[in-house]
């Protein structure tokens, strides 16, 4: 772009900053069409007397703004905001319903009242001496028109030639570049095409923890970092560093999204800026390419219901009794989730029942009270819900599933993505999510995508060339999880204790105490209903009561590297050749 703009533009710097300001006066509000990648930007037009500001289609880069009747402020953080009396530190009463249902606000909702976000594909326009209110433009959005004319074999090789390119674009870099590595195969995949193009030292970075298998995936990511021979380094973090980092975590996410991998993300990120600037990261796959397995458990609905009923609900795009038997074992790990959804419901609707997969509010009356969570509640969030998930042009239930969560989810994600990395001062990069590889998988017939319940499967038709036959052949992906459960009942007892049953969280008039004190030692394995109300009341303390900033955490976990080559076969204690 810059040499093309070049021709009828005089460039004074070589920032990218300036590229873009070339690019607007050229194309004005449609500058956002020729940028790919992760953006958020302002820019104030002298001869319009205007505001003009954007933000990346998916949502990667943060932008909040507010307006008073006198004011309007931006910035890329709410506390920046609130720091500069811009805005109330007030709670926000849909906000706070949506966080308790979902874990995270829906559109452009945060949980500061008047502290909204620019939501990912939008940009805004503001003329301030003319309009009471900002215009809201969404400018690309995820096309699910079917492309009828290609075959399969067609889709698959135009997504590896795209991820080929893609990685290729997000290696540019003046500094060193390596890469998140969990072992699973969106990350293996970004690792096996990175690693071979780098052409020099390519450093990858995982963590773990010592609690058990189910928490330790380093001898898959071990296997990929042996196959492409990068240099290897891993973090185990403990229970003590959670206790003693969550407050600063929360205060430095603003507001909290998402789960629990916030803190072993923050711990990579630390660990991957000791040794580079730049990271490539495997997020999105599991959206962009329908790797959930409560798609999986969705459709195995559906199926009982068209057996017992023999109905065809989604016609062409149902998934078959038939073809879906081989692929559920994929279930086998997913008992909790299964006796959840079936408890009720059965053969409702399909929006009633995939709100029921995606929210988290199986216990909600019995932690929180009426003044958070009434019996309005209910209805107004599967309202909202069905705002997102039923204002799709699609007929398919597997689209209208990927894209809730392309748009509420994915955002909350690459929320956490983006505050662990900037908050060591590292630059994360996420190739899946170029726009062009969205607009190729989101356009493909969801039989295609979705074919016989195989998640991922057109993805891993294309890169199962590049991966060792462990990491194409898993069926136990596990999404970074953290021993919570384990740690609540041995040493994060008296952080939990002092943290949500204190006298000053029974005296907030949110948490239902009965309930807190249940939950502490009975939360289920991998649940996610502790670490929503610690993250809830760590915020409060943070924004909403005024607390003083959290120190920095101090306890540093010791990493350890491992030489690729000798990784495969022993563990970091075994090797003798960290380097």
């Amino acid at each position: 772009m810059r040499r093309d703009l070049a021709r009828d533009h005089k460039f004074r710097t070589h920032t990218d900053t300036e590229v873009i300001l070339h690019l607007y006066e050229e194309l004005g509000e449609r500058c956002v069409d020729r940028l790919n990648g992760m953006f958020s930007f302002a820019i104030w037009d002298v001869r319009q007397q205007r505001l003009f500001a954007a933000r990346d289609r998916a949502g990667i880069k943060p932008f909040y703004w507010h307006i008073d009747g006198e004011r309007f402020c931006f910035a890329s953080e709410p506390k920046a905001l609130l720091a500069a009396r811009l805005a109330k530190p007030e709670v926000d009463s849909q906000g706070l319903e949506e966080y308790l249902t979902f874990q995270f606000c829906l559109g452009e909702r945060t949980l500061f009242r008047n502290i909204r976000k620019l939501e990912p594909g939008h940009y805004l326009s503001f003329r301030p001496f003319r309009d009471a209110e900002p215009s809201l433009v969404r400018y690309w959005d995820y096309n699910y028109e079917v492309d009828a004319h290609h075959t399969e074999e067609y889709f698959v090789e135009q997504l590896l030639l795209l991820l080929q390119d893609a990685v290729r674009l997000q290696l540019r870099s003046d500094v060193p570049v390596g890469a998140h590595l969990s072992g699973g195969i969106d990350s293996s995949t970004v690792v096996s095409l990175a690693a071979p193009a780098y052409g020099g030292a390519f450093h990858t970075f995982t963590g773990a923890f010592r609690e058990g298998p189910e928490y330790d995936e380093t001898s898959y990511a071990r296997a990929v970092a042996d196959h492409v021979g990068s240099v290897h380094h891993e973090v185990w973090p403990t229970a003590a560093n959670f206790a003693d980092e969550l407050p600063w975590l929360i205060y430095m996410m603003d507001e909290p999204a998402a789960g629990p991998g916030l803190f072993p993300q923050y711990h990579v990120s630390k660990l991957a800026k000791a040794n580079v600037k730049v990271v490539l990261g495997g997020q999105g796959g599991d959206e962009i390419f329908g790797g959930y397995a409560r798609y999986l458990v969705a459709y195995l609905e559906q199926c009982l219901k068209g057996v017992i009923y023999g109905t065809q609900d989604e016609g062409k795009y149902l998934v078959s009794w038939e073809n879906i038997q081989p692929h559920l074992a994929l279930l086998r790990n997913y008992q909790p989730m299964l006796q959840s959804f079936w408890r009720e419901g059965l053969f409702d609707d399909m929006d009633r029942r995939y709100f029921r997969l995606v929210s988290r509010t199986e216990n909600v009356e019995e932690l929180y009270t009426p003044e958070a969570w009434n019996a309005k509640s209910p209805s107004r969030m599967l309202d909202s819900f069905r705002q997102v998930f039923s204002n799709s042009s699609t007929k398919s239930y597997f689209n209208r599933m990927t894209n809730f969560d392309l748009k509420t989810l994915l955002p909350a994600l690459l929320h956490v993505e983006d505050r662990t990395s900037m908050s060591v001062s590292l630059e994360s990069r996420v190739p899946l999510l170029d726009h062009r590889i969205a607009d190729l998988v989101t356009r493909m017939p969801p039989t295609t995508r979705f074919k016989g319940g195989d998640t991922k499967r057109v993805f891993r038709d294309a890169v199962k060339q590049l991966l060792p036959d462990m990491i194409f052949s898993r069926k136990d992906k596990m999404g970074f999880p953290v021993p919570l459960t384990e740690w609540l009942r041995g040493p994060l007892r008296p952080f939990v204790n002092d943290t949500l049953l204190s006298a000053r969280a029974r005296s907030r008039g949110i948490y239902q105490v009965a309930g807190v004190e249940k939950l502490v030692t009975h939360e289920r394995k991998f649940g996610r209903e502790m670490w929503g109300l610690l993250c809830l009341e760590l915020w409060f303390r943070a924004f909403i009561d005024g607390d003083a900033i959290p120190p920095l955490p101090k306890k540093e976990v010791r990493p350890e590297t491992l030489v690729a080559s000798a990784s495969t076969s022993k563990g970091p204690s075994e090797s003798g050749e960290r380097a």
